[in-house]
């Protein structure tokens, strides 16, 4: 689940900067520390954004050879590596609707067809019982209040093993749920989000857990699910899903008194014809196969060239927003700045000829849902020092047209403002004493 920028204080200097740090092991006071700009070793000094540009341009020109798009420039340009954006395909605009390019028709349905609320179930409320001690529910549970803590917005937290353990339970918990309800034997052409929420809040409940987002702040339901134009905070509803419709769920859970967080995007209904739905995922929710992320064999068969289009741009969307959060993952390590994550991310969706959301960011996380570091998943200026025992999301919300955004009457449901689809992919990480540990890995 996103945290606003509204809540995010994080160090901006000029060079790579140390946090005020706690760190659990030792419980020591908090403590400031600074290194000079030369000792640090920024992956930015050897200018990886434009290798990481490179490989996702590779990518995305594979994918518009293998599906057979027509080169189509990016609906706008108001990125920052102008050198760069010069190496992206660009065609003559026209008023021919036939001739605009796929990325303006896609846009263009999506406008015409937009989300819109739907009837939505009563909140579920989870009581006290012997099966639901005090301990298992978080803060927020019962009255929608988050404790107020201002430490935890400027304070990052080093964790020691016994708290990395902790962390890596829950995050595995988190994969585990996703999974299970990214299955395309849940997610299929007619049913409500409504139907997936109660399974994944039952499933969170047979396994011990709180479903984090219930009652945080409010929220209403136990799962975000996020439908084509809602960039986030999508509420479960009553709407039956639509054939290509490009659904993202951010499953998070509260157990052993921390939180496990990520996110996937689905298409639904893009499954190969005859494609036994069993093998992707059980009714526990492991993926059989082990893999970072499992998709399924693609559909073959359209009823239309309109159909074709639709799915096959989702999927172009899909594979960049997953592209994004790992190359912003493999970006991190000891000693590397909290910017270049950001910077990774952009180079991709720069690469797609996309944008990244910069109101929403990644998080950290543990005994609180959201905490510091935040994570910007654009370029950006907050040279924050990574160092070993941090915990935090990558969360990229990649979109079809522009990144400008904003939020429906109930105060959660995000929409980009132009109708442009939008696909996430989040992992929980851990900066290791040599690397990053992905902790959200089934």
């Amino acid at each position: 689940m996103a945290a606003a920028t509204t809540i995010a204080r994080t160090v901006t200097t000029a060079s790579c900067k140390r946090p005020i740090v706690q760190l659990l092991s030792q419980q020591l006071p908090l403590l400031q520390l600074q290194r000079s700009k030369s000792s640090i070793p920024s992956s930015l000094t050897l200018n990886p954004a434009e290798e990481i540009y490179e490989r996702a341009s590779h990518a995305a020109s594979t994918f518009d050879t293998q599906y057979n798009l027509d080169p189509s420039p990016p609906l706008y340009n108001n990125n920052n590596f102008d050198s760069l954006l010069q190496k992206l395909p660009f065609t003559t605009p026209t008023t021919d609707n036939t001739q605009i390019g796929w990325r303006r028709r896609q846009l263009n349905i999506t406008k015409s067809h937009p989300i819109q609320p739907h009837p939505k179930s009563q909140r579920t409320s989870i009581q006290p019982s012997t099966q639901h001690p005090p301990s298992f529910f978080p803060p927020y549970a019962h009255n929608g209040n988050i404790p107020q803590n201002s430490s935890s917005l400027d304070t990052v937290l080093l964790h020691d093993d016994t708290s990395i353990e902790r962390m890596r339970n829950a995050a595995q918990l988190a994969r585990q749920l996703l999974n299970y309800i990214c299955s395309p034997s849940i997610v299929t052409v007619g049913t409500t989000t409504e139907q997936i929420n109660k399974l994944l809040h039952n499933a969170a409940l047979k396994h011990g857990a709180y479903p984090s987002p219930l009652n945080y702040m409010g929220f209403p339901k136990s799962v975000c699910s996020s439908i084509n134009e809602v960039v986030c905070h999508g509420i479960p509803d009553e709407r039956p899903l639509e054939l290509g419709d490009v659904v993202s769920f951010d499953v998070s859970c509260y157990v052993g008194g921390v939180h496990g967080d990520n996110c996937a995007t689905v298409i639904v209904g893009d499954l190969e014809e005859g494609y036994d739905m069993n093998d992707s995922a059980g009714d526990d929710g492991n993926n059989v196969d082990g893999r970072d992320w499992f998709i399924p064999p693609h559909k073959t068969q359209f009823s239309s060239d309109e159909e074709q289009e639709r799915i096959i741009t989702a999927r172009r969307l899909v594979q960049a927003a997953l592209e994004a959060r790992d190359e912003g993952v493999a970006a991190c390590k000891p000693g590397a700045c909290l910017t270049d994550i950001g910077a990774a991310i952009h180079a991709v969706s720069d690469a797609y000829g996309y944008d990244t959301v910069r109101h929403y960011r990644g998080h950290g996380i543990f005994e609180e849902f959201h905490r510091a570091p935040f994570v910007k998943h654009f370029r950006n200026n907050e040279r924050m020092e990574l160092l070993p025992g941090m915990i935090f999301t990558i969360e990229p919300m990649i979109v079809e047209g522009s990144a400008d955004c904003f939020e429906w009457n109930d105060n959660w449901t995000v929409v980009t403002r132009d109708g442009g689809r939008c696909a996430q992919f989040e992992h929980t990480v851990v900066i290791t004493e040599d690397g990053v540990e992905i902790l959200t890995l089934p």
